[in-house]
């Protein structure tokens, strides 16, 4: 049987988390995992919804010791909370602030839990155990969970460290903006540096002075994990930019003009993850040097008629991309967008994604998404735009589009708006994307 330890940091005094500007060490952490893991409940899963990485952390690998499996759902709505709590009788809820789910069983992270210094080496856990479900996010439909062992996520998060170079930079830290309980907010805010023996901020930021607070309150070498839409948000200020070592984004399609803004300002090196929640990360790139995407080590990628697998490595079962991919090589592809978003008008194809890209290459936009209405009573099918672009009119914005798209893609209508109903990773699921419509 294989085994695998919690966290690969070298001592119980090297640097695991810094919480409001303040080391923590490996040694309080792994102290802290056993007192909680000696509070919770005898249950078969838990609902991890602190918010304070650091905590999340925590309560992650106390459940693991506990044997308990986290339910890492896309949102905490009422409704998909209650869903949860009809599949999963014995669900009970760790959170570090007050909750909407009176219904639930709560336990709430302590204020303290003392301070200790747990003697080396970690914990291990075997492989084989599983520690997650992960859901699907929702964007084209209702959100399926999928299986996670813990030999899957280290091996991920290993590979992950691997290929980034991390090992270059002892001692970095890092800056999340995207939530833990999202997969990418997973595997690349947590375990990556949990299993690469580095450090993570137990703060999410959300505001681009808040992201540059944070990133400031951190030594060098540091860097910062986001998405398209931080990043876009955070480069938009005119205000100058922390130096980091390290850029990560991923979630959504980063165009090309903004990897290299970001490259500029932050004097940094930008990679993006592509991936999924059924198979975890897949494929990594540096888009202002390169379209391509290079798949991790051990993966395979092969094509049939039904598209393009990936398995092997971390991916246990073999799993079927949501993606249109143009294979160059056995290591190698081009992205060309997710395969429900293809779009067919007067014998012409693109997919969502690619539309998008151009609408938010358009100089004045701020955010925006093109959308393929459900109703298909109409004899033609037509398109429609929602964007982010005060300083645009719509003639402007229209003529600039009809420069880089084809006319039968144009938008027909095309609505301005205020904001876009992202979630906490900067997706748009079809859910927000439909009472956006109808509140028209």
């Amino acid at each position: 049987m294989v085994f695998f330890p919690v966290i690969r940091h070298s001592d119980a005094d090297a640097v695991f988390a810094y919480c409001k500007g303040h080391p923590v060490t490996a040694g309080q952490f792994l102290h802290d995992v056993s007192q909680l893991a000696a509070l919770l409940p005898d249950s078969q899963y838990i609902l991890n919804l602190c918010s304070d990485r650091y905590r999340f952390a925590v309560g992650f690998c106390a459940a693991l010791l506990r044997q308990q499996i986290s339910l890492l759902p896309p949102n905490h709505t009422p409704e998909l909370i209650g869903q949860l709590e009809n599949r999963y009788p014995d669900l009970y809820c760790l959170t570090d602030a007050s909750v909407n789910h009176p219904t639930l069983k709560t336990v709430f992270y302590p204020q303290s839990l003392g301070v200790g210094r747990r003697s080396f080496p970690a914990p291990v856990i075997s492989a084989a155990q599983t520690a997650a479900l992960v859901f699907t996010s929702g964007s084209t439909g209702q959100p399926a969970p999928h299986r996670k062992s813990w030999g899957s996520v280290v091996k991920s998060a290993l590979a992950e460290f691997n290929r980034l170079g991390l090992n270059a930079y002892p001692g970095m830290a890092i800056v999340g903006t995207v939530p833990p309980q999202h997969m990418y907010g997973l595997e690349s805010t947590v375990l990556m540096f949990m299993q690469g023996g580095q450090a993570f901020s137990a703060e999410r930021p959300f505001y681009p002075a808040d992201i540059r607070a944070a990133l400031e309150a951190l030594p060098r070498p540091r860097g910062l994990v986001t998405t398209p839409v931080h990043l876009r948000a955070l480069l938009a200020e005119l205000e100058e930019t922390p130096p980091v070592d390290f850029l990560l984004c991923a979630t959504a399609p980063l165009s090309p003009q903004l990897a290299v803004e970001a490259e500029k300002r932050f004097a940094a090196p930008l990679y993006e993850i592509y991936g999924c929640t059924e198979a975890g990360q897949v494929a990594t790139r540096r888009p202002v040097k390169t379209p391509e995407w290079r798949v991790f080590q051990d993966l395979a990628l092969r094509q049939d008629d039904k598209g393009v697998w990936v398995g092997g490595g971390h991916v246990e079962a073999e799993t079927l991309l949501s993606d249109v991919i143009e294979l160059r090589d056995q290591e190698t592809f081009l992205l060309h967008g997710r395969t429900a978003d293809l779009v067919n008008i007067a014998g012409k194809r693109t997919s969502l994604a690619n539309l998008n890209y151009h609408l938010n290459s358009i100089e004045g936009v701020r955010d925006g998404v093109f959308v393929m209405p459900e109703d298909e009573s109409e004899t033609v099918t037509r398109l429609m735009a929602f964007v982010v672009a005060p300083e645009l009119t719509s003639d402007s914005l229209m003529s600039a589009l009809r420069l880089r798209i084809d006319a039968a893609f144009l938008p027909r209508p095309l609505y301005f708006v205020e904001s876009l109903p992202r979630n906490t990773t900067g997706k748009l699921t079809r859910d927000a994307l439909n009472k956006l419509i109808g509140a028209l």
